[in-house]
């Protein structure tokens, strides 16, 4: 297979991830942080499609986007599984997992990129969909049932990015009255070891994404 390594980036929650699940399975491996204002040559070899971390490479052969990486670390290294057996619960999975990126954390992000009627739109959208999350945690330890599985690891930015997100926004969406198993959640995923083994310094968060916002809304 060859050395392992990981182009992540260091606000990148999708790279997290990765790390996330290599920690998870015990597999040793090396990061390599991207300044993603001026990408590498490597990384512009292994992603040549979307040109975007993660990118997780086994020797020469590299691995892009972040669902498909964990999937494949989930189908090479058993121990620990992320996804359940049963075809019909792995398929449930993948559908959560898709739909947390594709209607939560999207909500997010336009409202962050936003201003004005956009971003009041895309909060109003991303806590319906928090809603939605909400119910199908309910009388679950974790997503993935007594550990942490593939779902948790995708929706992992809630506890650590989330609150960084709303401190840089102004707007707050995970209020403990409204979403207790969601909150609940949050605390025992924050406390597992190998995640509080890889979480960015919040401090160091902020600064980048209030950054960011601003850039994206002075284009």
């Amino acid at each position: 297979m060859g050395e392992i390594k990981v182009l992540g980036s260091f606000a990148s929650l999708y790279a997290c991830r990765v790390e996330w699940a290599l920690l998870h399975k015990g597999v040793k491996y090396e990061y390599i942080d991207e300044d993603l204002k001026n990408k590498s040559p490597l990384l512009l070899k292994c992603n040549p499609v979307h040109k975007k971390v993660p990118v997780l490479l086994l020797g020469e052969k590299p691995i892009a986007e972040s669902h498909i990486i964990l999937e494949y670390i989930d189908e090479t290294w058993k121990e620990n599984p992320l996804l359940p057996q049963d075809p019909l619960e792995r398929a449930k999975a993948r559908f959560w997992a898709r739909f947390a990126d594709e209607k939560c954390f999207s909500g997010i992000r336009t409202a962050f990129r936003s201003e004005g009627k956009e971003h009041e739109k895309a909060v109003e959208e991303s806590l319906e969909a928090l809603k939605i999350l909400e119910e199908e945690l309910k009388g679950k330890k974790f997503f993935g049932g007594e550990s942490v599985g593939f779902v948790d690891l995708v929706v992992g930015w809630i506890p650590h990015w989330l609150p960084v997100f709303e401190e840089v926004c102004g707007f707050k969406l995970l209020d403990a009255n409204t979403f207790p198993c969601l909150r609940a959640w949050c605390d025992r995923f924050l406390n597992v070891p190998f995640i509080k083994e890889k979480l960015p310094p919040s401090d160091k968060l902020l600064v980048i994404l209030t950054n960011m916002r601003k850039g994206w809304l002075n284009k």
